[in-house]
C-alpha cells in the first residue's frame, strides 16, 4: 500500500517510538502518530511522506488501548507541555526504559540487558520547580474553531504555553498541573489583572504591548517562591501596582522581579532586571548543598529527581579518597559539588561564561575548597596542558547537551584512558552513539534511566563505564 500525503487510514499502534509517537506498520512501512499508545486502533491522516516512513495526525481513536486513560488536564491533546497524559505512569516508565534499551542496542551496538528499568518519580504531577508562561495577543484556536465555517477571531490576552510548532500562538491555559497549583493561580491572576487594568499583551509581529512572560520558580526544600514578570517596556509605576496586587493575593511570594526585554528576541531573559520585592532570588538544595537561584540561572527543573540522578552518578563513580574528578559540561557546578566528597579535587569545565561564574559562586557559598572551574569549549580546553595542571583524572563525569559529545572529546577520552567514566545524558540516542565509540576502550557496565519529566516522552540516563584491562 502506498500511503500518500492527505490520505486517511486506519492503523493499529504496536509500539511507542521516539519522541513519544505511536508506531504503526503498513506493509512494513513505519507510520508515526502522536497522541497514541500501543494497543490503540485509530483513524489518522498522513501529513508527511518520507522515504522510509510516514508521519500522521490522529483523527479518531476507534478502539482505545487497555493502556489508555483519560488525561488529567483538558489541554492535554493540544498542549506540548505534557504529551503522555493519556498513558498510565507505570506504562510511561516501561516505554521510556524500552526507548533507552532500543537506542543502546540499535545505535550503540550493545547488549540491551545492561539497561535497567527507569527510576520513576514520586510525584507524577506538580513536580516542576520552574514554569515559563508566555503571553501574546494571539491565542491558539480549538479544533472546533479551526473547523468552523465562520470567521473566528484569534485576538485575545492569551497567557499560557506556545502551541506546538508555533512561535506566535499561545494556548490560553485554563489549568496546568506541571508545577504546584499556586503557579497557575498566579498566571490566571496576572492575566485577569492585566485585562482589568488595560495592560496590553505583547504582539510578536508589531512589537507592541507590555506583558511578555510570567516565569515562576519555587523551592523544593524551602518555602521560597519567585514571580518574574517579563515586560517589553520599563514602567515601574505599573510594576509596583501589580506587585502590590500580587502580594495582597498571594502572601507566600517571597520575591518578585521584573525582567525588561525591549528587544525582538522572544526570550524571557531581560536586557536588564529590577527587583520589586524580596531578595531577587530563591534558595534551594540538592543533597547537602545550598544554591541561590536567580531568575535566569539554570537549576535542575525537578529537584527531587535530580537528587536521585546525582546519587546514581555518585554511586557509579565509586569515589575514593584522593581521586581527581573531571566534570565535563559542568553547568553551574551542581554535580561537581555533589562529587566533591571524598575526592581530592574536582575540576569543572564549561563553555558558558555566566554558568562558570555561578559555579564558582556556588562553590564559595557552600565553602567547598576542592573544586575549580575553567571556561572553554570542551574539544579545545580538554588538553594535556589541563591534565598537567590539575592532574590526571581517576574519574570523569560527562553531562553533555542533547547533541552529545563532540567527536574530538570522545577521541580524547579514548586516549586518556580514565579508569572510571560516568556519562549523564538527556538524549539516549546521542549517548548510545558516543558509547559505540567508547566501548572499544571502556566496558559499558550499566545504564540507568531516570525519569525527570513525567507525562512527557523525555528520559535521562546514566551510564557506568570502566576502563578495559
Amino acid at each position: 500500500m502506498s500511503l500518500k500525503k492527505g490520505q486517511e487510514v486506519e492503523l493499529e499502534i504496536i509500539d511507542a517510538a521516539f519522541k513519544g509517537k505511536g508506531l504503526a506498520k503498513v506493509d512494513g512501512l513505519a507510520v508515526f502518530v502522536p497522541g497514541t499508545t500501543p494497543g490503540d486502533k485509530v483513524k489518522a491522516r498522513i501529513v508527511k511522506k518520507k522515504k522510509k516512513h510516514r508521519e500522521a495526525k490522529l483523527l479518531e481513536v476507534l478502539e482505545p488501548s487497555p493502556h489508555r486513560i483519560e488525561p488529567k488536564c483538558q489541554h492535554a491533546k493540544v498542549c506540548g507541555g505534557c504529551s503522555w497524559q493519556h498513558i498510565p505512569y507505570q506504562k510511561q516508565i516501561e516505554f521510556k526504559s524500552q526507548q533507552v534499551r532500543d537506542h543502546i542496542e540499535r545505535i550503540g551496538g550493545l547488549d540491551g540487558s545492561i539497561v535497567k528499568e527507569a527510576v520513576g518519580a514520586d510525584q507524577e504531577f506538580y513536580y516542576r520547580n520552574k514554569m515559563e508562561y508566555s503571553i501574546s495577543s494571539r491565542r491558539w484556536l480549538t479544533e472546533e474553531e479551526i473547523r468552523s465555517d465562520e470567521y473566528v477571531d484569534d485576538s485575545a490576552f492569551a497567557a499560557g504555553l506556545h502551541a506546538p510548532g508555533r512561535f506566535d500562538k499561545i494556548l490560553n491555559l485554563k489549568e496546568c498541573h506541571l508545577q504546584v497549583k499556586e503557579s497557575f493561580e498566579i498566571l490566571d491572576f496576572v492575566r485577569s489583572y492585566c485585562i482589568e487594568h488595560g495592560i496590553e499583551p505583547y504582539d510578536t509581529f508589531e512589537n507592541t504591548g507590555f506583558m511578555r512572560h510570567v516565569m515562576i520558580r519555587n523551592s523544593h526544600h524551602t518555602d521560597d517562591f519567585m514571580v518574574n514578570l517579563v515586560t517589553y517596556q520599563d514602567d515601574q509605576e505599573v510594576m509596583q501596582k501589580m506587585t502590590k496586587a500580587l502580594l495582597d493575593e498571594f502572601s507566600f511570594i517571597t520575591t518578585i522581579v521584573n525582567n525588561v526585554n525591549d528587544t525582538k528576541s522572544p526570550t524571557a531573559v531581560g536586557r536588564f532586571e529590577k527587583v520589586l520585592h524580596g531578595p531577587g532570588y530563591i534558595v534551594d538544595k540538592i543533597g547537602e548543598f545550598t544554591f541561590k537561584i536567580h531568575p535566569n540561572a539554570f537549576f535542575q527543573t525537578n529537584t527531587a529527581q535530580a537528587e536521585k540522578l546525582y546519587e546514581i552518578a555518585r554511586d557509579y563513580a565509586e569515589l575514593e579518597d584522593g581521586d581527581v574528578v573531571y566534570d565535563l559540561y559542568c553547568g553551574v557546578g551542581t554535580l561537581s559539588l555533589f562529587m566533591s566528597k571524598p575526592a581530592k579535587h574536582v575540576l569543572g569545565i564549561e563553555l558558558v561564561d555566566v554558568a562558570v561564574e555561578n559555579a564558582r559562586f556556588n562553590a564559595k557559598e557552600n565553602e567547598v575548597g576542592n573544586v575549580s572551574f575553567i571556561k572553554g569549549d570542551m574539544k579545545d580546553v580538554f588538553t594535556q596542558e589541563v591534565v598537567d595542571e590539575y592532574g590526571a583524572p581517576n574519574v570523569l563525569i560527562t553531562d553533555p547537551p542533547r547533541a552529545g559529545m563532540h567527536p574530538d572529546v570522545v577521541e580524547r577520552l579514548c586516549e586518556l584512558k580514565v579508569p572510571r567514566i560516568v556519562y549523564v545524558s538527556c538524549n539516549s540516542s546521542t549517548m548510545a552513539r558516543d558509547l559505540k565509540e567508547l566501548k572499544e576502550v571502556y566496558e559499558i557496565e550499566e545504564v540507568q534511566p531516570v525519569d525527570m519529566f513525567p507525562q512527557t516522552y523525555h528520559i535521562e540516563a546514566v551510564a557506568k563505564l570502566k576502563l578495559r584491562d
